[in-house]
């Protein structure tokens, strides 16, 4: 199979790139810094790579409206880089950084331990243009944070993995560097985090380790979360120990997500994982597609799910397809007809 690679330079060249491919038949993969390229099922054709990294520009920055618009090919690290010259930042921390880019981590979902306190990308997110495959260009929302027009075009595209649109720029809500950030450590396990998790402020990122490790991270006033760690009595950890839980990916591994208070149970006799108990999400080590059939049956059983973020051979990616399935199924044929994203990559 003879795969084409592009890396176009514009909206525009992204969207003519689609409707060639489409009248050409051909299948189209988009690519940003390709560190979750591993998601989803083995795609069922792949005639075209289209990569998105040119598209890196920083379109605008309203420092005061505390708003930012980028192309979708920049990645975290740049952005954040970038914000951090006004004291703002984006609450972003994926794992297997660096290098993801903004259009990657909005198809994907992805998250990192500040999902605690500030959410997923779709809720900071306030405007997306997008490349659809038959070659047009569409947007939605805007670049102002009051924006309530129009069909939701973000949420839609947000987690879709690049099977409806190409994402070639986004717009978000941006926040203020906390004026305090402090990150204490503790080996109590799920009492500690427990205990973390029920303080008066709340701390903005909590992780928990398979070996009883918890890592929790305070951000606010600089009164209060002294307080705050001073009654947990637990050791300062160096601020740098998120960037070093940002990098970790194994080689095979998978997402775990259930009702909060259903994780322990969902997790009890697994090694190899890291957990955010706040938010009821864990990632876990699975190399053996039967184990993760069977924590796949407890998470499904429990109200969540099992997604492998890299392949298990023998074991689809995603698990039972939801009851909406067919709404899903709807929606590809009305974006893609001809199937040219990402054929076979998601559920529909």
């Amino acid at each position: 199979m003879v795969v084409t690679k592009t890396t176009p330079r514009t909206a525009e060249e992204v969207a003519r790139t689609l409707r060639e491919a489409a009248s050409e038949h051909r299948a189209v993969t988009p690519l940003g810094g390709g560190r979750a390229s591993g998601m989803g099922n083995p795609l069922a054709r792949r005639d075209v790579e289209l990569h998105t990294t040119a598209l890196d520009r920083v379109l605008e920055h309203s420092q005061a409206d505390m708003v930012v618009s980028v192309e979708a090919g920049i990645t975290i690290e740049a952005l954040q880089a970038h914000l951090a010259k006004a004291g703002q930042f984006l609450p972003i921390d994926p794992f297997n950084s660096p290098g993801h880019t903004v259009g990657g981590l909005l198809a994907t979902g992805w998250t990192g331990p500040l999902r605690m306190r500030f959410g997923s990308a779709r809720d900071f997110l306030i405007g997306i243009r997008v490349a659809l495959p038959d070659g047009t260009l569409a947007a939605g929302g805007g670049r102002v944070v009051k924006n309530v027009s129009g069909y939701d075009m973000m949420k839609l595209h947000h987690g879709a993995l690049g099977t409806l649109g190409v994402v070639v720029a986004a717009s978000f809500k941006v926040f203020p560097r906390p004026l305090h950030d402090v990150t204490v450590e503790s080996e109590e396990g799920w009492d500690g985090a427990a205990r973390a998790l029920a303080t008066p402020v709340a701390p903005a990122a909590l992780e928990l380790f398979a070996g009883g490790r918890v890592l929790a991270r305070y951000t606010g006033s600089p009164d209060a979360i002294e307080r705050v760690i001073a009654e947990l009595g637990w050791k300062r950890a160096d601020a740098g120990v998120w960037e070093e839980h940002a990098r970790r990916a194994p080689s095979r591994w998978a997402r775990i997500a259930v009702p909060p208070g259903r994780l322990r149970e969902a997790l009890d006799g697994l090694d190899g994982w890291w957990a955010s108990p706040g938010v009821g999400v864990a990632h876990w080590e699975a190399t053996d597609a039967d184990a993760a059939a069977d924590v796949r049956r407890k998470a499904e059983a429990a109200g969540g799910s099992l997604v492998t973020l890299t392949p298990l051979d023998g074991l689809d990616a995603w698990g039972t397809p939801p009851p909406t399935l067919e709404v899903m199924r709807r929606i590809k044929r009305a974006f893609d007809p001809e199937g040219v994203l990402n054929p076979g990559r998601f559920v529909v």
